[in-house]
């Protein structure tokens, strides 16, 4: 299917399952934060200050098991299936020793991360216990990553589709027990999350075994492969990084907004969980594409790896041109579902952040179609340098600058950072396609 569908049906075949499944992913971290909000303000804020951690989580998470998929998908392109089978045991080596990493901050740095934005110590024993609870039991977070990017790579997009379904209504359908009926709160939507986390994994676990020939996994032969884990660690580390800037660029933000008001920090936590429901999906497309273009990388076939950037970008800029209408249309009904406060404050301030912020969503959407092109065929260190224009070099700068401005020119520094972003992806995209794609011969 990767390397003989026509592109128009395979990007949606493939792609749209787990834009699918990261869309009720999104919508249920803004449940979360609906639910949290209306046990208790508070709480709201205990869930944006730990954030960041939890961001570097999933980008661990997610980061390796790109790297992990990109490398099964090359091998099954060069019909290469036994080392395929080796990489995805290798790369659930690397998971568990991730799981191991998140235990031990868990355990002894939840606390003191919390206390650098406040020294209420109410909002950091609150802070503390999610974080605790997240990270400890992270193990099934990355195993659920794991197993979809090991369906992902073979093609079976629905079954990855229907792993993340299945973890996100758990966890939707278990925040209200937990956090209401319980009385838990905070740790409530903690234990939530944990186990739609774990249920995730298991059924992925299960699916593959059953219809996944072609990656079953066999535990009595594995060894740690050196070469397969630093593979691995190509595409991964890059991606890991390039994800774990969201939640530097999160802490500097968070630091800076804190110095002016509660309500400007809680604005930016609100509108990533709002965010993420336009960027998941074109995420979702991009997890899509690693398997298609590295499949027919490893395949040779330069048309096709052409065909499904083309595809692809006029999908990501569709999405992206709705969620923009959306954030320009209705700001104040969206942030009144985060505002529990008397006087509507978190909703003055956040609907001019979302009509200012949607303003790059455009220019996000060639980005990270590009940039998907440099992980699928192991230059993920592309997607480095990219993400830290972006986020580092550019908005942090742009953002500090315009604060002495005033909250709401803050927001500018969104655009003006992608703008720059795109145009080093699109400098590196030239490169790339210079010395890796147009060198291929045609299969």
């Amino acid at each position: 299917m990767l390397g003989e569908m026509p592109m128009r049906r395979l990007v949606p075949t493939v792609s749209v399952p787990i834009m699918i499944s990261m869309l009720v992913q999104a919508l249920y971290n803004i449940v979360d934060s609906i639910f949290v909000a209306q046990y208790d303000p508070m709480a709201l804020s205990a869930v944006n200050l730990a954030a960041p951690l939890q961001m570097l989580m999933i980008a661990l998470s997610t980061g390796m098991g790109t790297g992990m998929g990109s490398v099964i998908s090359r091998r099954l392109g060069e019909k290469n299936g036994a080392e395929a089978r080796r990489s995805a045991m290798n790369g659930l080596f690397v998971a568990a020793c991730s799981w191991a990493l998140f235990v031990a901050l868990g355990l002894f740095a939840a606390g003191p991360f919390i206390a650098i934005f406040t020294d209420d110590a109410a909002l950091i024993s609150q802070g503390k216990t999610y974080l605790t609870i997240v990270c400890t039991c992270s193990f099934g977070l990355f195993g659920s990553i794991s197993m979809e990017r090991i369906l992902q790579s073979a093609g079976n997009t629905r079954a990855s589709m229907l792993t993340q379904l299945v973890g996100a209504v758990t966890n939707i359908a278990l925040d209200p027990v937990f956090i209401f009926v319980l009385d838990m709160g905070v740790a409530g939507a903690a234990v939530a999350t944990v186990i739609g986390q774990i249920v995730s994994c298991t059924v992925g676990f299960a699916i593959n075994q059953r219809s996944n020939p072609e990656l079953h996994l066999r535990w009595d032969h594995f060894r740690p492969d050196r070469q397969i884990i630093r593979s691995i660690f190509v595409v991964g580390f890059p991606a890991t990084v390039a994800t774990a800037i969201s939640s530097v660029l999160n802490i500097a933000m968070n630091a800076l907004l804190m110095g002016i008001g509660e309500d400007a920090m809680n604005v930016l936590g609100v509108y990533f969980k709002l965010q993420s429901f336009i960027f998941m999906p074109v995420f979702g497309l991009a997890n899509g594409m690693v398997p298609i273009v590295a499949y027919n990388y490893g395949a040779r076939s330069r048309r096709r790896v052409y065909e499904c950037v083309r595809v692809s970008l006029v999908w990501a800029m569709t999405i992206m041109f709705l969620g923009m209408v959306l954030f320009l249309a209705a700001p104040e009904f969206l942030m009144g579902l985060f505002d529990k406060t008397e006087d509507g404050s978190l909703v003055a301030l956040g609907a001019v952040a979302l009509r200012i912020i949607s303003s790059h969503f455009l220019l996000a959407a060639a980005g990270i179609t590009l940039s998907t092109v440099f992980q699928a065929v192991g230059k993920g260190n592309y997607s480095l340098l990219m993400s830290l224009c972006r986020q580092l070099v550019v908005l942090l700068p742009a953002a500090w600058m315009l604060s002495k401005i005033s909250v709401n020119a803050i927001w500018w520094a969104f655009l003006i950072a992608e703008a720059a972003s795109l145009t080093v992806c699109l400098i590196l995209f030239v490169r790339c396609d210079r010395k890796l794609l147009r060198p291929l011969e045609e299969a």
